[in-house]
């Protein structure tokens, strides 16, 4: 039986606002999809088109969320890795083993099957399936953005995703954070207020969630 290799990408470990996202994807042998690169270097209009002929021609993919609370909680790094076992969990069926863009590898303990695994620095740029998650990841993550920007039309999201650009910054030190900001983060950090520290995760944003 041949085996079943799936690419891991993320995308959004910098931005002071939202989810990190990672993507998990097969696919098929000798049915390569044309245009596959690094998320990073492709239009907004190409990373959509990709992103529904993935979607549409892949043996399988999945797609974790690991949202500013969890981030907050555990740091980026792990809030990544747990992004990352959710989107293989959510894989039918489940790969044999994993490419990971980056150096470093998340726990695999408890997937219910054994997988392999290994790093690839610059893999979204070097293998097809790695780029196919990192592409899945990316727009999954800005279609998010741009929903909360309707939520939160204040901060521009649907502008810069909750990157650290001039523009949110300014928006951030005038409105405040707001519950989708990283409080972990340093530029959020210091314009919390006490009171701000408290705050719970509004259960109302669940809703936009695709777990």
């Amino acid at each position: 039986m041949r085996s079943r290799i799936a690419g891991v990408d993320e995308a959004g470990r910098g931005p002071l606002a939202g989810p990190v996202v990672a993507a998990a994807v097969i696919l098929r042998p000798g049915r390569g999809i044309a245009g596959l690169a690094d998320s990073k270097i492709l239009s907004a209009q190409i990373r959509s088109e990709l992103s529904v002929e993935i979607r549409r021609r892949a043996l399988c993919f999945g797609i974790g969320w690991a949202d500013p609370a969890e981030i907050d909680a555990l740091n980026i790094l792990h809030a990544t890795f747990l992004a990352m076992r959710r989107a293989v969990l959510a894989m039918n069926p489940c790969p044999h083993r994993l490419l990971i863009d980056g150096n470093r590898l998340p726990r695999l303990e408890g997937l219910g099957v054994a997988v392999g695994a290994r790093a690839i620095v610059g893999g979204d740029a070097s293998e097809p399936a790695i780029s196919a998650a990192s592409i899945l990841a990316k727009t999954a993550r800005d279609q998010y953005m741009d929903q909360m920007d309707t939520v939160y039309p204040q901060y521009a999201f649907a502008s810069h995703k909750g990157y650290a650009t001039p523009e949110h910054r300014r928006r951030l030190a005038q409105h405040g954070p707001c519950r989708l900001h990283r409080r972990s983060f340093a530029p959020v950090m210091t314009l919390l207020s006490d009171d701000d520290a408290g705050d719970e995760w509004d259960p109302q944003l669940d809703a936009y969630w695709e777990r």
